[in-house]
């Protein structure tokens, strides 16, 4: 039974009317910016503790307005870290704030998986509403570390872990709303510009965590609190998931294509190299039947009414998942190495004090928001989403290479070098994790289905945050041995992200070449 909309769409006599297209078309508007930002403030509240390392353990003989100043320490005697924060002024620094990178980002990768299933069957107005206050408890929490002057690791980790679990609700739930409102004609460019709010969101986090990095951190963490808490609130009296709940028009899950010949329609499918991996897997309907077993052979029944929540397992053999999955472990774990590390980074290369570097590292999501809305684009237009990833990764390894050789020689080549690293990491990553998993979660083989775009994108993007947790991690051991070993690790990655897909990328080339 199709629930009642949120008491605040009813009270918004603008949306209300009799259900038509222009009625749908202000709902699709609506949804898109409010899930927009909502996303955008489950970034804003992950970016603090990137911008906050700079200043829990530094060089304390050097001022922390300017670097290039030395302060006279002579009270301390050799003593360079007697201003950093306990426990993260010993020689160990890097390894406890690797630990509270592993600590958030792999509770998130198991709680993506989770959320994957639960998104599926429970309301996402709710889910996501809880997901986003309880996300708002945590990060104020790690901020009130500073004003209860706590020094215990392993609050910080606790708060670390529980904000992984409850920041995994955030993802699944707003591409199955997108995926809900959106047919698939030109997703790729639509969820490349909705796909910005990850950048935007890392944007704001650092400038917010900037103000406050200086003179009171606590306050870097508490401010994006409040925002993503605030949001959450809003979201539970205005998220429309689905259009059916208020009786508008479904969008066509079918994809779009430039042929109207419904021959060559038939011969396009057939040659999708998402379809093709299929054949080599035995598929299993919904009574655990093979096809040798049962005429059934589509993954779920065509009637809506029977439609059920897809497992894990079942969801792994949708063509195409196994590979973009791999593929965005290790495109994610370049990107959130970026994402965790590259304020430090620049702070420690470049010598800026932490506000500035701060401000600097956001060029690389601007970057980001331009790359992902060209890689959205390009595989609209060419309707090869792997080779557009592929191209995307090939390039972005001799840029990383660049990027480290020259990106702290000047501040233009910091700005510029950012940019176009920011440009090429995220390209990929941002296609990956929108377009693909949403055309994977709405993917022929499901016969409609739309109970399974959450579970497909969790696997997706719960891949990827293996990734995400294992770069940050690695980042904070090698750091020690010098910053190029942390690049070499980053290159190498973008290399095995590539590898990943070459598959696909020539099933995608033969079967351009054959309608060409």
């Amino acid at each position: 039974m199709t629930s009642l909309p949120p008491i605040g769409i009813r009270l918004l006599s603008s949306l209300d009317g009799t259900p038509n297209s222009s009625r749908t078309f202000r709902y699709k508007i609506f949804i898109l910016i409010f899930t927009f930002l909502c996303y955008t403030s489950y970034h804003l509240s992950r970016k603090p503790i990137s911008v906050v390392k700079s200043v829990l353990n530094r060089n304390c003989s050097l001022s922390i307005s300017d670097p290039s100043v030395v302060v006279n320490t002579s009270s301390h005697g050799n003593n360079t870290k007697w201003c950093d924060w306990k426990p993260f002024d010993q020689d160990n620094a890097g390894s406890l704030l690797g630990s509270l990178d592993l600590a958030y980002l792999f509770s998130y990768a198991v709680g993506m998986f989770i959320s994957g299933q639960v998104a599926e069957r429970v309301h996402l107005r709710y889910f996501l509403s809880a997901g986003m206050i309880s996300s708002g408890i945590m990060t104020i929490l790690f901020g009130m570390g500073y004003f209860w002057n706590i020094h215990n690791i392993a609050f910080f980790i606790g708060i670390q872990v529980i904000g992984g679990l409850v920041q995994s609700s955030g993802w699944p739930s707003v591409v199955t709303c997108v995926g809900n409102w959106y047919g698939k004609g030109k997703r790729g460019l639509i969820m490349g510009i909705w796909n910005s709010h990850t950048s935007v969101g890392n944007i704001l986090g650092s400038l917010i965590a900037g103000i406050f990095v200086n003179t009171a951190w606590g306050w870097s963490f508490i401010v994006p609190g409040i925002i993503i808490g605030t949001l959450g609130i809003l979201v539970f009296f205005f998220m429309v998931p689905s259009p059916e709940e208020v009786k508008c028009e479904l969008p066509d899950q079918l994809p779009a294509t430039k042929y109207t010949d419904r021959a060559t329609e038939s011969s396009d499918l057939e040659d999708d190299p998402l379809i093709e991996s299929l054949k080599s897997v035995d598929r299993i309907n919904e009574y655990g039947a093979t096809n040798s077993q049962s005429s059934q052979t589509s993954l779920i029944s065509l009637d809506k009414s029977k439609e059920k929540p897809i497992s894990l397992w079942r969801a792994l053999f949708i063509p195409g998942v196994i590979e973009f999955s791999l593929c965005l472990f290790f495109a994610k774990l370049v990107s959130y190495t970026f994402l965790f590390w590259l304020p430090k980074y620049i702070h420690e290369k470049a010598n800026y004090d932490p506000e500035k570097a701060a401000d600097i590292s956001t060029l690389f999501d601007v970057g980001g928001i331009f790359g992902g809305i060209s890689a959205g684009l390009l595989s609209d237009f060419t309707g090869m989403r792997a080779t557009t990833c592929v191209i995307m990764l090939t390039l972005s390894a001799p840029v990383l290479y660049i990027y480290n050789l020259y990106g702290s020689l000047s501040l233009a080549h910091s700005i510029g070098l950012s940019m176009v690293c920011g440009f090429f990491v995220n390209g990929p990553y941002a296609l990956i994790t929108t377009a693909v998993s949403a055309d994977l979660g709405t993917h022929e083989v499901l016969k409609g289905n739309a109970k399974a775009l959450s579970t497909v994108t969790a696997i997706i993007d719960g891949t990827g945050s293996i990734g995400a947790a294992v770069g940050p991690l690695l980042a904070g051991v090698i750091e020690s041995s010098g910053w190029n070993n942390v690049f070499y690790m980053l290159i190498g990655s973008d290399i095995m992200a590539l590898l990943l897909l070459l598959r696909l990328l020539y099933k995608e080339i033969s079967s351009s070449l054959r309608r060409s």
